[in-house]
């Protein structure tokens, strides 16, 4: 999670995206909540690669995400962009054992438990348009033959998602060392992609790991179409919470609603996502996503992300503001 999340900005200007919040908590948040929830024992660690200028704070955050799960949380810096196989080994000493490998951007619904005796797993989802993803193809067996990026002619429909499985970390860890000591990149990078081919060829099996819905963070009208999944996934969670604050209002379910939050003269959701300490007043916002601190006033909100310490007193829709920002209609012009 060491990228700059460009195509997030204004929001990744003052956090880095895997801790914009998804349905009340940070995407990264979330993704490690997923993956405990298919793993069958208890996960020791969680390290973080991260760019070192997201400073202490995020740092702190992010160990207590692993605390969450009770695992010890670690972090790695990577302080130039040099490609995944790069990242992972930037982490190379969590690389022993079983381990499991996750891009913070991408969210996911699964209904399986992982089988750690598999030497590899590539979690995969069906999409219909396989050329504008890395796919993996597999035999009669169910075993992976070949990965491709985006590819040119119709090879398979599995898309990987992000997250992968394997038995030995240290052949892994081998795998990464030998491509970075080799300098053998892809348009400049260090891939996981070459790792796994290695690994393949040297015998090691993979078989794809299927999800039952991939949800994608990567800019702003993808991650609140995931916010909207994620309120309907935790709905009946949300319809018994008591949300205080509330005058001459309605909420319409799911809407996830932070502590210290007023809302007066105001209709709110279906799909709204509201942080702590923020005031709503005479506006109507649905399927949107507002952070922390922020005000909405005489607003008519949709398909809208506000960050933090925003001002929003303007009647319009569609938004994306980042933090510490005010906008605010002259009603006299």
């Amino acid at each position: 999670m060491a990228g700059m999340g460009k195509r997030m900005r204004p929001h990744t200007l003052t956090i880095p995206k895997p801790l914009i919040p998804i349905a009340g908590k940070p995407i990264v948040h979330r993704l490690v909540e997923d993956i405990a929830g298919v793993v069958s024992e208890t996960i020791s660690e969680v390290g973080f690669v991260i760019n070192r200028s997201f400073g202490s704070e995020v740092e702190e955050s992010l160990k207590e995400v692993a605390a969450s799960i009770g695992a010890e949380g670690k972090i790695y810096y990577q302080d130039d962009p040099l490609g995944t196989a790069h990242a992972l080994y930037c982490a190379q000493e969590m690389l022993d054992g079983n381990v499991i490998v996750a891009y913070a951007d991408t969210l996911f619904k699964a209904d399986f438990v992982l089988d750690k005796e598999q030497d590899g797993i590539i979690w995969v989802h069906q999409v219909e348009d396989p050329s504008a993803f890395g796919v993996v193809n597999v035999d009669e067996s169910n075993v992976i033959t070949d990965f491709v990026e985006k590819p040119e002619t119709f090879i398979s429909d599995l898309a990987i998602i992000g997250i992968y499985y394997f038995k030995d970390g240290e052949a892994l860890r081998n795998e990464l060392k030998y491509l970075i000591e080799n300098d053998i990149r892809n348009s400049g990078e260090y891939q996981i992609t070459n790792a796994l081919d290695n690994m393949k060829d040297k015998g090691v099996q993979f078989v794809p790991g299927k999800v039952d819905e991939w949800l994608d963070c990567g800019n702003k009208d993808a991650t609140v179409h995931t916010n909207q999944r994620y309120l309907e996934y935790i709905k009946e969670e949300l319809v018994h919470r008591e949300i205080s604050g509330m005058e001459n209002s309605v909420i319409i379910h799911p809407v996830y609603v932070g502590n210290d939050v007023k809302i007066k003269n105001s209709v709110v959701g279906p799909y709204v996502s509201i942080g702590d300490n923020t005031r709503i007043r005479n506006s109507r916002i649905q399927n949107s996503i507002l952070q922390t601190n922020t005000t909405v006033d005489n607003a008519n909100l949709e398909n809208s992300m506000l960050g933090n310490h925003v001002t929003l007193k303007l009647s319009s829709s569609d938004f994306s503001i980042g933090d510490y920002n005010s906008v605010v209609e002259n009603m006299h012009d």
